[in-house]
């Protein structure tokens, strides 16, 4: 081959890679340009009036993830209708929960450099009571029961709980008072019966029992526990290993979370399970795909989650008890609640 040909070749190769970076990053634009514009065959969404208020009827509120004006906007159905047209709300959330007219919606505010984060209090109007700085990545969110606490947990470092190399940061405040536990790192840890320290603990996915109590997920050398937290005591108490993203059920008795399973891969190691807080009992899910998500109970027995979709996530529905099989619930949607 002589000097000239392997030029010709060069320059070629160099055309080739150029235009194919050109076509991506034009792609790439027009892909995120059609996310303002509505697309054929999706979910028929309105503006409107959504409420928190828990008497107006049964009913499911999510983040709207309908390519449009309207994404990221939390928007409310029928309990009965999940598919059915969607009245948004104009208040945009990457992660959002509602219970008892208290709703929690952490958000992004975009600037030039970098994007920072709040956590945000609505009242049952969706407007702000109060709002907190949080220190990174928004993940997972909580509302109490009595809508008096709410939880939240940010990645610090890293975006994915599927390796190592991350840290999270959880907080709980009172809605009543504004009074915030920024960190609770610093509750003090009982594990195996054993007061416990290490500088590797990272604690996410709140879940609440009351005002006082609730679960969540505490990761230690290399491996992630259920644990009981209480408030007053600033406690948090291992119970059952291999547990994260944990979700209490309407009556306090189970736990629906992500479990690692052996064998899966490594960027998608998780299968819902169910544990029986009574005699930590596990029963796998019909759910055999990869869930990367707080569950949510729809019901006494029915569990919600979202999965990758076309145009972002899907929710899902599966039966908590280890029959039936997975279903199609809603679209283009995340961040379920269900409210009435």
């Amino acid at each position: 081959m002589t000097r000239t040909t392997r030029l010709v070749i060069l320059f070629a190769a160099v055309l080739l890679l150029g235009a194919a970076g050109a076509g991506a990053v034009l792609h790439a634009a027009h892909r995120s340009g059609e996310r303002n514009q509505e697309q054929a065959g999706g979910a028929p969404v309105r503006t409107g009036t959504v409420s928190l208020r828990p008497d107006t009827g049964r009913r499911l509120l999510v983040r709207n993830l309908a390519w449009g004006p309207h994404r990221d906007e939390i928007a409310t159905v029928p309990a009965s209708r999940p598919e059915g047209p969607r009245t948004v709300s104009g208040v945009k959330c990457l992660r959002f929960h509602a219970a008892a007219g208290t709703g929690i919606c952490l958000q992004a505010r975009r600037g030039a450099l970098e994007d920072t984060y709040r956590a945000v209090v609505l009242d049952a109007d969706l407007r702000e009571v109060r709002h907190y700085p949080v220190a990174g990545i928004p993940t997972r969110a909580r509302v109490s029961p009595s809508g008096h606490l709410v939880a939240w947990t940010v990645f610090v470092s890293g975006d994915s709980y599927a390796g190592t190399a991350f840290s999270t940061r959880t907080s709980i405040a009172d809605v009543r008072t504004g009074a915030i536990d920024d960190n609770l790192e610093t509750f003090a840890v009982v594990k195996d019966g054993r007061p416990y320290h290490a500088s590797d603990v990272n604690i996410w996915g709140v879940t609440f029992a009351d005002d006082s109590r609730f679960y969540a997920t505490l990761a230690t050398g290399g491996q992630t526990y259920l644990v009981r937290g209480d408030l007053t005591a600033r406690t948090l108490t291992t119970l059952h290993r291999n547990v994260e993203c944990p979700s209490l059920s309407p009556d306090g008795s189970r736990i629906a979370y992500k479990k690692r399973v052996p064998g899966a891969p490594a960027d998608a190691p998780w299968r819902l399970y169910v544990l029986n807080l009574r005699d930590l009992t596990e029963t796998a899910t019909a759910e055999h795909r990869d869930v990367d998500d707080q569950a949510l109970w729809a019901d006494g027995s029915t569990l919600v989650y979202a999965l990758p979709g076309d145009y972002g996530s899907d929710l899902w529905t599966v039966p908590a008890d280890g029959t039936g099989a997975p279903r199609r619930l809603m679209r283009s949607a995340v961040a379920p609640a269900y409210l009435g």
